[in-house]
């Protein structure tokens, strides 16, 4: 476990031993929460699976909406969430899907049909199309076959072994964070290059993974579904120019309109302050989102009623399932620590 993820599981140990966080609480749990959530699978343990935080099981996800539900959140559309910002209203948790994966609709679906759970699912047509790179997936999956890295490209040299477990979790890290700080096209650059070294078909993987656009447009038209945009190929919009930024995001939503009807939220890939910012705030206002998330943890206070292409969201990592892992994240008490004691990160 990497250093960030042993300070976390050491906060989340500290709020259940002082219990802290149930006395923040009314304080810090806000007007709401919008939740977020990726891959939804029966637990595999294949040993390498760095990315295994974006998934939770479907047992975990049942598990986290009966309790959200018991700790008085009422589940709610995006479109209700953000009513409910404005004009105000009981406390509520808007579910949302980021990328259009199949088993959002195969394993996430009957857990939310049984809570009669509404949600939003995010669709990339890059993803839906197989034109949008996996490029995070499509680098664990070439770390787990190489036993030894070797790679120089864009002034980053590495020379890394993989043979172990140990030395595969480690390289991984190595990698990617090495890359996420280098322009985009370079990242996506380097990881095909690995791709191809190791003969990972990233074709192939979004084919597995993927709705196609008869399946998506379906899946879009069940009565608990709202669908909404997530750029056309997932780029992390600032960092590139605004031109390359306002097409991903305008491009997105005339695609998804011409089959699903009108789009009206947008979720920022990657979304955290290094992918989206101000400009994009301001760009998806310009394209007609009536509201845009991040990936910035927080809950929902009255003053995001003016920053609705701004909202911050709680993620539910496959890292942490336990129902006290759960409890503490929407308390909202660690966010207040995070966002050292703002209640707004709209920057």
């Amino acid at each position: 476990m990497g250093m960030k993820n042993q300070l976390i599981a050491a906060g989340f140990t500290a709020f259940r031993l002082s219990r802290l966080h149930k006395a923040l609480a009314p304080m810090t749990r806000g007007q709401g929460v919008i939740l977020m959530f990726h891959r939804v699978r029966p637990f595999e343990d294949p040993g390498f699976a760095p990315n295994r935080l974006l998934e939770i099981t479907p047992e975990s996800l049942d598990a986290a909406l009966d309790l959200t539900r018991r700790l008085g959140f009422e589940f709610v559309t995006l479109s209700e969430a953000r009513r409910r910002l404005v004009h105000g209203g009981r406390r509520f948790a808007a579910l949302t899907f980021d990328d259009g994966y199949r088993d959002t609709r195969d394993n996430a679906l009957p857990v939310l049909e049984r809570h009669e759970a509404p949600f939003t699912v995010f669709f990339a047509p890059g993803f839906i199309e197989r034109t949008a790179r996996l490029w995070w997936i499509e680098l664990e999956e070439a770390v787990r076959r190489l036993d030894a890295i070797a790679f120089e490209r864009d002034g980053v040299c590495l020379r890394l072994p993989a043979g172990s477990l140990p030395e595969k979790n480690a390289a991984f890290a190595r990698i990617y964070w090495a890359l996420r700080a280098r322009p985009e096209q370079q990242l996506l650059d380097a990881a095909a290059a690995l791709a191809r070294q190791a003969g990972v078909d990233g074709t192939a993987i979004a084919d597995a993974l993927f709705m196609d656009w008869s399946e998506a447009t379906a899946f879009a038209r069940h009565p608990l579904v709202s669908a909404g945009a997530h750029t056309m190929t997932h780029r992390m919009l600032a960092k590139w120019p605004a031109d390359v930024a306002r097409a991903e995001m305008a491009e997105s939503k005339a695609a998804l309109e011409a089959r699903m009807g009108p789009i009206e939220a947008l979720a920022y890939p990657v979304g955290d302050p290094t992918s989206a910012g101000r400009r994009e705030f301001e760009l998806a206002r310009e394209l007609g989102f009536s509201c845009a998330v991040t990936t910035r943890p927080g809950m929902l206070f009255p003053g995001h009623a003016a920053h609705l292409t701004a909202l911050p969201r709680v993620s539910v990592n496959g890292l942490w399932q336990g129902a006290g892992a759960m409890e503490t994240l929407l308390s909202g008490a660690p966010f207040l620590l995070w966002n050292r004691g703002r209640r707004l990160n709209v920057a």
